[in-house]
């Protein structure tokens, strides 16, 4: 018999708070989507930024969230298509794009990126 945990989420965008019950082997997404829930995905296998929360309070366990490093995991980040609660917890949904510049912007910050190839001139 596994335990069942309390998850709030936050939506920033919207201002809701929803209140979950999430069984410890569920991700704390596909536990919302069967609770009609509506909360931001994009891949479902922890490569993206879409589903980023911070974590509030609580405990999470994310081995498969490979879309965060683990400098990120350790400020409190997690993707809630692979997360499961390790306890209640509240959370709070991120901006996509700001979690993608904490994780990828060391590579980006510098411009665009270029080809090596001359630029056509009219």
């Amino acid at each position: 018999m596994s335990l069942t945990y309390t998850v709030k989420v936050r939506d920033r965008a919207t201002g809701r708070e929803y209140s979950l019950q999430v069984p410890e082997d569920r991700y704390i997404l596909h536990s919302g989507e069967k609770q009609g829930v509506d909360l931001p995905f994009s891949c479902r296998n922890g490569a993206c930024t879409t589903c980023a929360v911070k974590v509030l309070s609580g405990e999470i366990y994310q081995p498969e969230a490979v879309g965060l490093s683990q400098d990120l995991q350790k400020q409190g980040y997690a993707l809630l298509c692979v997360s499961y609660a390790r306890s209640n917890l509240v959370v709070e949904t991120q901006d996509e794009d700001e979690v993608y510049e904490l994780q990828f912007g060391r590579y980006f910050a510098k411009g665009k990126v270029r080809s090596g190839l001359p630029l056509d001139e009219d």
